[in-house]
């Protein structure tokens, strides 16, 4: 049977008693170890979904896990043919798994994603632009303005925006960075000017979420998002050539 991976921590890491894990019903959790790591994995159910109950029990697994040590969380649906392929990969990688297992302890992962209030930053941009006020009130006056004038306005309020929010990705980098350890840019996508993780120590936490808040606060065109405490997905892979940046001084 398949094996599912919830995640690689130390061999020395708390024993497990009593976890269950996914499929229906739950499977139960168990560790397979190879020296210095341990994998903590269950039988892989068959026809395995993305379902909610069974994303619920991955991060249950995880945080059980992560509430006695430090965990290097698998991605939800991590399955590898048998025991044996999951306790050769911990043995083969066994380097990479342990200084990441050390950078990461007491760290927690918080993903940021930024956007514009579309009306609100219209307004700044107009504001802080002294010729786009200029060029919006001579086509008021001129009762709309012809439609070369219209399409210059236009073409100049969106490259005003575009340049506002790589302003504001800068500053939103600029202003969490300095609490964090490690950085790691998340997928572009449609809609947000900003999507970036922070590997952030459990005690810097609360200065973390203040200083987002603050951002919030500063620029209220700017819709900021932070989701966690997670488990630290985006810091797993990178290895000994790669280590989590120290914090700004």
């Amino acid at each position: 049977m398949s094996t599912y991976v919830y995640g690689v921590t130390a061999a020395s890491h708390p024993s497990l008693e009593g976890l269950a894990g996914v499929g229906e019903p739950p499977l139960p959790v168990r560790v397979l170890r190879a020296g210095d790591l341990a994998a903590v994995v269950s039988d892989a159910p068959e026809n395995l979904r993305p379902k909610r109950r069974d994303l619920l029990a991955h991060q249950t697994v995880l945080g059980e896990v992560g509430a006695g040590g430090c965990v290097l969380p698998m991605r939800f649906g991590s399955v590898a043919p048998d025991d044996d392929t999951v306790t050769g990969v911990l043995t083969e990688r066994a380097e990479h798994y342990l200084e990441r297992l050390r950078a990461l302890d007491n760290k927690v992962e918080y993903n940021v994603k930024a956007s514009h209030v579309e009306e609100a930053v219209l307004h700044q941009v107009m504001a802080d632009n002294p010729e786009l006020r200029a060029l919006a009130e001579a086509n008021r006056q001129a009762g709309g303005g012809s439609y070369e004038q219209k399409l210059q306005l236009g073409e100049m309020v969106a490259a005003a925006v575009k340049s506002r929010e790589a302003q504001d990705a800068a500053e939103i980098q600029r202003v969490l960075e300095p609490l964090t350890t490690g950085v790691e840019p998340g997928p572009e996508s449609t809609g947000w000017l900003a999507n970036v993780s922070f590997l952030v120590d459990r005690d810097e936490a609360a200065r973390f979420l203040e200083a987002a808040e603050g951002l919030r606060e500063a620029h209220p065109y700017l819709e900021v998002r932070v989701n966690g405490p997670l488990p630290p997905y985006s810091f797993v892979e990178p290895g000994p050539a790669k280590p989590a940046v120290p914090a700004a001084e």
